[in-house]
């Protein structure tokens, strides 16, 4: 089977990296990544960590808006497309990248894939809630990672083609888990002790866009008296610098801004903070798998299994929920999180053999052992697998 994977930004690096081993073990790939996100600290530095192969093709659409940058994107994947002829296309989760490679693949009639399919925020001013919305609707395959997103694609009437095949991100973190402490220097690197810093990560529009939520998350920063490490977003930074509030964060001593990270530099800090403090998504699920408490700087998630479990505090950008949440230590939850029955390490496994049972074409991926491997709830040593 040749299938056509297209990625563009970190979560899809990813995701991809597992995913695009196991692939290959039975299929031909042609990896495309859009260049959505184009400066090396944010995509090279991602494909050297997670041993992932180089793109086949890089369209290099580099920014934009929304509208100009989906388009460029959706000219080059349909060329694509046309040249290679693969048996289907492959997109992973709610970026322009994923919707640009849904639409240029319904609209040559291909099979679509959606890995991460079924999640929901239900907050449709998110730009990626509308991304996963029209490529679940377009897509011939869809794979779920949580009984949730199952649930959420039942209740929009879409049944077909839904497999559960657990989460791939797990796959990628249990990988680093067992590397990041012997290849990683960045605590020693950056001077911290273990189990006494915090760990955040700020980049969504609804908070670097708006100068009172980034003021309110800022202040909340400054006035913690722990270490405090951010890999900032190049377009967090220049937000940050418009409105003064970089000097602010400089002042206070504490905080630590620091160019984005390698993947098992970036998992070896969530492994070892004391809290994560993030609105990504990603990294909500990163920090609830190697049992470090997060606190979401959203007041939605669509990873709802994350709080429900109880390592995942939803507090919005405001200064005073933020600070309350970080002076209420978290009790390590007695019951399981939902769907980690299925982290064990073999979602791509799983996805290799639902695209066979559905496409029907290429050799068969051997079958999934579905017995979870690794930590119980009350565990918060590292992942192993």
């Amino acid at each position: 089977m040749k299938i056509l994977s297209i990625v563009g930004a970190r979560p899809q690096f990813v995701k991809a990296a597992p995913l695009s081993k196991a692939i290959r073990r039975g299929h031909e790939e042609i990896l495309v990544h859009t260049g959505q996100h184009y400066d090396d600290a944010m995509s090279r530095v991602f494909f050297e960590g997670l041993d992932l192969p180089e793109p086949d093709v890089n369209l290099g659409v580099g920014s934009g808006s929304h509208a100009e940058q989906t388009a460029r994107m959706l000219v080059g994947i349909e060329r694509l497309i046309q040249d290679h002829r693969p048996h289907c296309v492959l997109v992973y989760g709610d970026t322009n990248s994923t919707l640009a490679g849904a639409l240029a693949a319904s609209k040559l009639g291909l099979p679509l894939v959606h890995v991460e399919a079924g999640l929901r925020s239900f907050n449709r001013t998110m730009p990626e809630e509308i991304n996963r919305i029209l490529t679940d609707r377009v897509s011939t395959l869809l794979l779920c990672p949580t009984q949730t997103a199952v649930d959420n694609l039942r209740c929009e009437g879409i049944d077909s083609g839904v497999h559960l095949v657990g989460d791939v991100m797990f796959d990628a973190a249990a990988w680093a888990a067992r590397r990041a402490d012997s290849h990683s220097d960045v605590i020693d690197r950056l001077g911290l002790s273990r189990g006494d810093y915090l760990l955040a990560t700020v980049h969504r529009a609804s908070n670097t866009d708006d100068v009172a939520n980034l003021s309110q998350i800022v202040e909340a920063f400054v006035e913690q008296d722990r270490p405090i490490v951010w890999p900032v977003h190049p377009r967090s930074r220049k937000t940050l610098a418009m409105h003064g509030l970089l000097a602010r964060l400089e002042d206070a001593g504490h905080v630590m801004l620091i160019e984005p990270l390698g993947y098992l530099d970036f998992v070896a800090l969530t492994m070892h903070a004391a809290f994560v403090l993030t609105d990504s998504g990603g990294v909500q699920k990163e920090a609830c798998f190697h049992r470090t408490p997060c606190i979401t700087l959203r007041d939605e998630t669509e990873w709802v299994e994350t709080v429900r479990g109880g390592w995942n505090r939803l507090v919005g950008s405001d200064k005073a929920r933020i600070l309350a949440a970080l002076a209420t230590p978290f009790a390590p939850p007695t019951k399981p999180v939902d769907g980690d029955e299925l982290w064990d390490g073999r979602a791509s496994e799983r996805i290799c053999d639902s695209l066979q049972q559905v496409l029907g074409v290429g050799p068969t991926v051997r079958k999934a052992v579905t017995k979870p491997v690794g930590l119980t709830t009350s565990d918060r040593a590292p992942i192993t697998i």
